[in-house]
């Protein structure tokens, strides 16, 4: 961690807020929330505190931290969400619906309008769902119309024109859809006592509308309003035929939310169910897909589906089943209290009438895992070249080679030897992840294409933990090279878990380890074209780092003949200048800003002395 960073942190405050984890050049790489900002920060460079690999990567990119703070970890919690929405950062667990699904929304405005929807703006407009059966959202909004009388034009309804008379009534209240609030023949505070009735129902509460409409009917009843009672009587009826379809799950007759998580670590995958029960009833299912969840674990998963769900919840339950522990509830908790009124617990049932619900969620959970599967197989599948079918048949592998790793050695008369490995995906590059390596084992003078390429195989395969295992692993070169990578796979226990191949060069022979006869695939063929190309990506790759190091080099050498020059000094002038020609022509007092007064001058000296040489010898 540089100077500078900590210091930052120490100042931190020790209050609930939300931070911002920056590389050096100012990318957002995580976004997180805290009870105690200067705490939280500080734990991700204890050495003592353990870390996955993903994490791992990130610290070491580190270079700036942002903080932002606010009164309440629940407030936290909601802007950490946002955040992370709007900056996507590539550190974060990321919640992505498998697609956009509609809304019901009531809209922020003077005799609000209710409409479905599948983009959510936020100006204080109201929005229920998200709805993954379309037709039974569109069968909701049928019957808030049979039901209710809404306005479903989008006429200016200030007090102004409604006053001036600039309105007629419209067809719509002819035949008893609308109540005209147009024409002023409905009130403001009518129609919003409506819109709260269709509130509840969009929440589930249907029992409880059906009770306070029934009171209303007796009211006008007493009142001898027969006409206007007749109309409740009517509304009471449909709602109650509404409430009829819908599933029952519990007889408690509670308002609960149930989540579960599935997970397949193969795929690098889970899907997150919710379930919302009002009343005892099921009134929506909502699903998304976590991807790439890196390792976490259950309760960091349910942790992040939780939080996002009551980010933007319009409803706050009086119950929480979870499939799953959270990793930390209190600022869910907080936040749940805080809309609530109260304590919602959170539990994660065992037994008993809770538990079976639970398992019917995770059912849910399960079967869409599972479709996310054949979807993401068939979209595979129909990506697939020709060259890499082709692949497959012509080397009788028995898998596709969808990703294939290709390893090349380079030198320039046995001096700076590194190796590249480059990746193919479905046929076609995937540069970040290529890899280059300085061979270690490398004596000077001395090449040994065989000693580097089991050093470069082994480190490349002996530890596992940020790349996936390939279907095919390509060695530029004959049996030689290729006898050798594979006594490195022997050695670090990894032989046998892919095929393995030697491309030579002169007549484009493949070799399979132990065979003594090469395998000749037809010049035409795309799958020996698909080799080349692979061979000759590792051979750039690997001759273009080579290239840089031995610039690098050179460079420094040139810089280090100046005395009180080392290689950190030498290092940043590079950078700073970005050659030695720029280095030399630079100003003492621009060198003096980068190195110091005693450097500059020095270095100044030297070069002067170099200028002067040069001028004697044309001279003589």
């Amino acid at each position: 961690m540089n100077p500078e960073l900590e210091k930052k942190i120490e100042n931190l405050p020790r209050l609930p807020g939300v931070y911002q984890h920056k590389d050096a050049e100012g990318n957002v790489l995580y976004v997180g929330k805290a009870k105690d900002l200067r705490n939280r920060v500080r734990s991700y460079f204890r050495e003592s505190r353990p870390h996955d690999g993903r994490m791992r990567i990130m610290i070491r990119k580190i270079e700036d931290v942002e903080a932002i703070v606010t009164d309440t970890e629940a407030e936290a919690l909601i802007l950490e969400n946002n955040l992370i929405k709007h900056l996507k950062p590539r550190y974060n667990v990321l919640l992505r619906d498998d697609k956009t699904f509609p809304f019901i929304c009531i809209r922020n405005e003077r005799f609000p309008r209710v409409f479905p929807t599948r983009r959510i703006v936020r100006d204080g407009s109201k929005y229920f769902g998200p709805y993954t059966d379309v037709k039974n959202m569109h069968l909701m909004l049928r019957t808030i119309r049979s039901i209710f009388q809404l306005r479903t034009c989008s006429l200016n309804l200030a007090p102004e024109p409604i006053a001036a008379g600039k309105y007629d009534p419209c067809l719509e209240y002819h035949i008893k859809k609308c109540a005209a609030p147009c024409t002023g023949q409905q009130s403001e505070a009518d129609y919003n006592r409506t819109i709260e009735q269709v509130e509840k129902l969009l929440n589930g509460h249907t029992k409880e509308l059906i009770a306070l409409l029934r009171d209303e009917m007796e009211r006008l009843s007493g009142e001898m309003l027969f006409e206007e009672a007749a109309g409740l009587r009517d509304r009471i009826l449909a709602l109650e035929k509404y409430a009829r379809k819908q599933k029952v799950v519990s007889e408690d007759e509670a308002d609960r939310d149930l989540f579960a998580i599935e997970v397949d670590e193969r795929e690098n995958v889970a899907c997150g169910v919710i379930f919302q029960v009002r009343e005892g009833k099921v009134i929506g299912r909502r699903h998304t897909y976590i991807h790439p969840i890196e390792g976490l674990p259950g309760s960091a998963l349910m942790q992040r589906l939780v939080e996002d769900y009551y980010a933007d919840a319009v409803f706050f339950p009086g119950e929480v089943l979870l499939s799953d522990e959270i990793a930390e509830p209190e600022p869910v908790q907080e936040l749940l209290a805080q809309q609530r009124g109260r304590n919602v617990p959170l539990a994660v049932p065992r037994r008993g009438a809770k538990a079976n619900l639970m398992r019917m969620v995770r059912a849910n959970a399960a079967m869409l895992l599972e479709e996310w599967k054949i979807r993401k197989m068939k979209r595979g599948e129909d990506r697939i070249p020709h060259a890499v079918r082709s692949l497959e048949e012509d080397l009788r592998l028995e898998t596709l080679p969808r990703r294939i790793e290709c390893f090349d050695i380079s030198h320039l008369a046995g001096t700076g030897t590194v190796a590249s490995c480059v990746v193919f995906r479905d046929g076609r590059p995937r540069k970040s992840e290529y890899r280059h390596y300085k061979i270690r084992s490398a004596v000077s003078g001395k090449p040994d294409d065989y000693r580097s390429m089991r050093e470069v195989v082994a480190r490349r395969y002996g530890n596992r933990e940020d790349i996936d295992w390939p279907d095919l692993v390509v060695i530029d070169g004959g049996k030689g090279q290729l006898s050798t990578a594979a006594d490195a796979l022997r050695e670090i226990g990894a032989y046998g878990r892919f095929p393995l191949i030697g491309l030579a060069k002169r007549l484009e022979e493949v070799f399979f380890p132990g065979d003594s006869a090469p395998l000749h695939i037809p010049k035409a063929s795309t799958s020996l074209q698909l080799l080349q190309r692979i061979r000759n990506e590792a051979h750039r790759f690997a001759v273009a780092f080579q290239r840089t190091q031995r610039k690098k080099r050179t460079l420094h050498t040139s810089l280090r003949e100046i005395d009180g020059v080392g290689e950190k000094t030498a290092q940043k002038l590079i950078r700073r200048f970005g050659s030695v020609k720029r280095v030399e022509a630079a100003g003492e007092e621009a060198l003096r800003e980068a190195v110091g007064v005693a450097t500059a001058r020095k270095i100044t000296a030297h070069f002067e002395a170099k200028r002067g040489g040069a001028t004697s010898q044309r001279s003589a």
